[in-house]
């Protein structure tokens, strides 16, 4: 049975920064695909971060990766399980809840099967 938790969702200033975890059970996040997801108020869903491949090479969104400066970074812990989202630098615009998922298959990095509760980031 895999759970996926988020934790470290808030409101915070425009320019400040945040730091999203998502602790896994019943997968081992660096052998399986681990994104985050965002999603608001009459928006579809957006894969902001993932990690699709086994030799970690990280994928991000346009708007998170503002030509190369990379406000967002998706990282891991193997010891602890768990996967994080740093964010800097954040603007009004990133306003969402934020969702952490997974999957066992590479391919469905960006349609995965298993997701947490998610966690909501207001920027004033």
């Amino acid at each position: 049975h895999v759970q996926l938790v988020e934790s470290g969702g808030g409101s915070v200033q425009a320019g400040g920064s945040l730091r999203l975890a998502c602790t896994a059970s019943g997968l081992t996040t660096t052998h399986n695909a681990v994104a985050w997801f965002r999603q608001s108020p009459g928006k579809e869903r957006e894969a902001v971060a993932a990690i699709c491949t086994g030799d970690g090479r990280a994928y991000y969104h346009d708007s998170v990766n503002d030509s190369g400066k990379g406000r967002f970074t998706i990282s891991q812990d193997s010891a602890k399980n768990t996967v994080y989202l740093q964010m800097n630098g954040l603007k009004p615009g990133d306003t969402a809840t934020y969702y952490c998922a997974a999957d066992s298959s590479f391919l469905l990095c960006f349609d995965p099967r298993y997701w947490g509760q998610g966690t909501q980031v207001t920027v004033s």
